[in-house]
């Protein structure tokens, strides 16, 4: 009874706490959550989050997560419980420059084996070395852990001096080796670079004599930098370079105490000092060859005898990038490892694509999926995408099934379906992927492979198949993502390349692909072009590196590259375009979206054509031009309304149209990737509302500043202001810049008529720059008023002319007879702006714009100047606070009414691409120039509402005249002398102010003094 109480209490103890004690002296331990099994979702705060429960590589767990449509998370995953998930994960990576592996290689060459420390071992370079004056030297090493003396891994000694240069280091016991560079027999000191683990590490160590700063590299991280080490002297010349000993004289002394004990191999010396970038191609087997002084090779080695001979060793190459984001759930931090160390990561999916994946079985379609693994007798399409394949991938096999799955496209009759769509894409993915990630490139028939991939892809790109890309959008993003396959494979096959077979050509009826190797110095000159199938190297369907980019290449020290070229040719991208929906998508913040590139949901208009450079490390990022033919746009199937998240995003990035024809476009790029012309274009940062927001504001805007110009211009002309320079310097810029604003809002009406809307582009272009022109000439007329002084009458208008009239005419002249066909943009009624014809309106406008800031300001100093005197002058001590506001409203009375007749208000607009709300003052500021040259030319000017007071007076004398008679009389008055001459005057009399006025008034006259002269009528 007692056991069975015991055994009932047990079961309780454990269901609470999922332990027992067995015995009284046992004690309880707590519960502890059971960790994630293998193929367990849980639920994130954005989506939700598979745990496969494999440790790979970062690259290998991207791969693995691509494969199944999904992604590792960009962050930690809320939700996910860390008492369960125990161990560091994979973090995604939203930079591209981790979107694809670089090149992992291995290299054979040869090591020299430095046993046992003896002074008879050694390797010494036969010739003698200049002098340096900065230097690099880096080899690979492997320490012999049981020699922890300090050792002298290469030495220098000259003639004149044995210590000139040396790198020593010595292993702790078990822990790390500690290098020291001697540099003129001053020694730095030592500091740890690498473990003594029996592995090969990269070391470097760099001097130069300015500053005598050096610096310590162990692979390819800085270990330790300072100043001052046998600065301001080089090394000597002369000097005997010798591996693995110390030397007490050039060439010997050597001893068995300061002997190398390991393996060394890969040694090189450079006369210069090399950046960091430089030092990791050196670590990844591809030294750079400007200034390099001694390049590995043991055939030039004079080798002591009792030197073992040089060993065959695989030297590994790593990547210059090996650090990925990770997450450690206990704390919860984000950290980062090694990209090749294998971690456990989570596949990630948003709710709704997930649920979609988890619905394909119920898919129409299977019976393509059936038939192609009855063929192959084994599973090659998945039925289930988030389920694992039963067998690894090799080349042989993906190979065969390649061309089974090819075959049973060819003779399946109906379109192809939304599920046998996903398992071909999903078959493909896990075929690129073959050898990502590996070491060493695999061996097999990658060029049968390739011919087979691009052949399966070009079927499922075939135009009846565009319904079942509509369909997986929201999975698979569109059929980018088999873009983003081939290119992926494309490196690989750069494998098969020799030097008997430069090139590998693939090409199908929607999909093409070619590898070339090319040696930099034969296309140095022209640049080098790719023509695609059907283009032309000076017309549509090409893609050219300028030679300038080549040039600079060659300057980085590269010798050779391989050019890789894709292309695709199918209406299907119209219909359903996208990178993968499944990326998640960048933070809503409105900072962020600001720095982020302008992304553009569009439909494509040409053909995709992609861009690769790969050298011996990775790839390598060019500018390049390209021209491709417009495709006829189909409406035939419905495409998805543009949105980020259902695919159609396309970066503009980095790229401007260079010339628009009528069937084809020429763009130029800062970087090599896929590139397409695209139609249709939708701004997602700037939405209809707020476009059609701006457009009114600015027609507004323009109707009143038109208004106002108008009305001061006319006021100039009927008031009769008296003739002087201000005054036409005036009139020409209301007049001009009225006009301006006038064609600018005939435009929108003008864009549908080529002619008209050419016309109007010219007269917008040529009456704006007469505008600017003229507001230069406002700069420089008060320059000559206010701070040159110059009041001596010359042929200053004249002059003034040829600059607000004439120089315009020339200008826009010039740019109509070079640019005729890249002069008016496309879709409105302005000049290119993305060519250079845009240059000239900003060009001269940004001159204006500078010259008047310039003017601004020295007025603005002689006005402070002016003011201070006047204040002196006023007040000879007066208070700091009168003597700041005196100050203080000098300087903003010109500002203020000299900026906006500047036109320095136009200067905002340099600043409208970086936010919305500057293009709202831009528009602001601009429609007010109008009103505000209304303000200070006619409302507050003296000479205008003189000469207004004097019409009025007119009008109202003359009416008074015509009330009391038809007599005309003309009254010719002088001053009055004696006693008469003090009487008032009547009161239509003309005043008794000299000089002498002649006045002509209808009425009864009653002078009072002097001779007077009437004629009646």
């Amino acid at each position: 009874m007692a056991l069975w109480c015991y055994c009932l209490f047990c079961l309780l103890i454990r269901s609470l706490s999922g332990t027992c004690s067995n015995s009284p002296g046992e004690t309880r331990r707590p519960w502890v959550a059971a960790s994630l099994a293998p193929g367990e979702v849980m639920e994130i705060s954005d989506g939700v989050c598979k745990f496969p429960k494999q440790r790979l590589s970062w690259w290998q767990a991207q791969e693995s997560c691509e494969q199944r449509f999904g992604h590792l998370p960009m962050g930690p995953p809320d939700g996910v419980p860390a008492s369960r998930l125990r161990d560091s994960v994979w973090l995604g990576q939203r930079e591209t420059s981790l979107r694809r592996p670089p090149r992992r290689s291995e290299r054979t060459t040869v090591a020299l084996v430095f046993g046992e420390k003896t002074a008879d071992r050694a390797a010494r370079l036969r010739t003698p070395l200049p002098a340096l004056e900065a230097l690099t030297a880096c080899a690979h090493l492997q320490w012999d852990s049981r020699s922890p003396e300090v050792a002298a891994i290469f030495s220098l000694a000259a003639p004149a001096l044995a210590n000139a240069l040396q790198l020593r280091a010595f292993a702790e016991p078990g822990g790390a080796v500690r290098a020291a560079l001697v540099v003129r027999g001053h020694h730095a000191p030592f500091l740890a670079a690498f473990r003594a683990d029996g592995r090969w590490h990269h070391v470097c160590a760099t001097w130069e004599q300015r500053g005598g700063r050096w610096a310590l590299f162990a692979d390819g991280r800085r270990r330790a930098t300072a100043r001052g080490l046998g600065a301001d002297q080089p090394v000597p010349p002369g000097g005997i370079l010798v591996l693995g000993q110390d030397q007490d004289s050039p060439g010997g002394g050597f001893s068995a105490r300061d002997a190398f004990s390991g393996n060394l191999t890969d040694f090189h010396l450079w006369a210069r000092v090399l950046s960091p970038a430089q030092l990791h191609r050196a670590r990844a087997c591809d030294p750079p060859p400007d200034g390099l002084l001694f390049v590995w090779d043991p055939g030039s080695l004079d080798i002591t005898p009792s030197l073992l001979q040089p060993v065959p060793t695989r030297l590994p190459c790593p990547v210059p990038s090996e650090e990925c984001p990770t997450w450690n759930p206990e704390p919860p931090t984000e950290g980062s490892e090694f990209c090749l160390q294998p971690l456990l990561f989570l596949c990630c999916y948003q709710k709704e694509t997930y649920q979609q994946l988890q619905d394909v079985r119920l898919w129409p379609g299977q019976d393509v999926i059936s038939k192609v693994n009855a063929l192959a007798n084994a599973i090659v399409l998945l039925p289930d995408p988030l389920s694992e394949a039963p067998e690894a991938l090799t080349l042989d096999k993906a190979s065969r099934f390649l061309g089974l799955l090819d075959r049973v496209l060819v003779e399946e009759t109906t379109p192809l379906g939304p599920a046998a769509l996903l398992a071909t894409l999903h078959f493909l993915k896990r075929v690129t992927a073959l050898g990502a990630g590996e070491p060493e490139p695999l061996t097999g028939p990658w060029e049968q492979l390739g011919r087979g991939v691009v052949s399966v892809a070009s079927r499922i790109l075939e135009k009846q198949v565009a319904g079942a890309w509509l369909s997986l959008s929201e999975v698979v993003g569109g059929p980018m993502a088999l873009v983003a396959s081939m290119q992926r494979l494309a490196p690989l096959l750069s494998t098969v390349l020799t030097s008997e077979q430069p090139r590998m050509s693939i090409q199908h009826h929607h999909a093409g692909l070619e590898v070339r190797s090319l040696h930099l110095r034969e296309a140095s000159a022209g640049g080098y072009i790719f023509t695609m199938p059907g283009g032309h190297p000076e017309g549509p369907g090409h893609i050219h590196i300028p030679a300038g980019e080549v040039r600079r290449l060659l300057g980085k020290g590269l010798s050779g590259v391989t050019m890789i070229h894709s292309w695709f040719t199918s209406s299907v991208f119209q219909y359903a375009l996208g990178v993968p929906a499944l990326e998640p998508q960048a933070s809503d913040s409105s900072e962020e979206a600001h720095r982020m590139q302008r992304f553009l949901s569009t439909q494509v208009g040409s053909a995709i054509l992609s861009s690769e450079v790969w050298d011996a490390v990775g790839e390598v990022s060019t500018a390049v031009t390209f021209h491709l033919q417009h495709q006829a746009q189909s409406p035939s199937v419905p495409s998805p309304p543009p949105s980020p998240h259902t695919g159609g995003s396309w970066a503009t990035a980095g790229c401007s149209v260079l010339s628009l024809y009528q069937d084809s476009t020429a763009c130029f790029c800062n970087h090599s990737t896929s590139f397409a012309v695209l139609l249709q274009v939708y701004d997602i940062q700037r939405g209809p509302e707020e476009e059609s927001l701006l457009r009114t504001l600015s027609f507004v805007g323009c109707g009143v500043s038109l208004c106002a110009l108008a009305t001061t211009f006319l006021l100039f002309l009927a008031a009769g202001v008296p003739k002087s320079e201000r005054t036409t310097v005036h009139k020409n810029l209301t007049f001009s810049l009225a006009s301006a604003e006038g064609f600018l809002m005939a435009s929108e009406w003008a864009k549908d008529n080529k002619v008209a809307c050419v016309a109007v582009t010219a007269a917008m272009h040529f009456l704006f720059l007469v505008a600017f022109s003229w507001m230069l000439v406002e700069g420089l007329l008060l320059w000559n008023k206010v701070v040159a002084v110059s009041m001596r009458p010359g042929p200053k208008m004249r002059l003034y002319y040829v600059i607000g009239w004439g120089m315009p005419v020339v200008i826009v002249a010039i740019t109509m007879a070079t640019s005729p066909h890249d002069y008016v943009a496309a879709g409105h009624c302005w000049l290119d702006v993305h060519t250079d014809t845009i240059w000239a309106f900003a060009g001269p406008v940004l001159l204006v714009l500078l010259a008047n800031t310039y003017i601004l300001f020295r007025v603005v100093m002689v006005t402070v100047s002016s003011a201070r005197r006047r204040a002196s002058m006023l007040s000879p001590q007066p208070g700091l606070r009168q003597q700041i506001k005196i100050q203080m409203w000098a300087t903003v009375k010109p500002v203020l009414v000299l900026l906006p007749i500047l036109g320095l208000t136009w200067l905002v607009g340099i600043l409208v691409h970086l936010s919305p709300v500057w293009a709202y003052i831009a528009v602001g500021l601009n429609s007010f120039q109008g009103p505000y040259i209304f303000l200070v030319y006619a409302a507050y000017n003296g000479e205008v509402r003189s000469a207004l007071q004097r019409m009025t007076e007119k009008k109202a004398a003359a009416l008074a005249v015509g009330q009391a008679g038809p007599t005309t009389v003309t009254i010719s008055c002088g001053t009055c002398s004696g006693p008469s001459s003090q009487q008032p005057p009547g009161p239509w009399e003309a005043p008794r102010t000299p000089p002498r006025r002649h006045v002509a008034l209808r009425g009864q006259i009653s002078a009072p003094c002097g001779p007077r002269a009437v004629a009646e009528q």
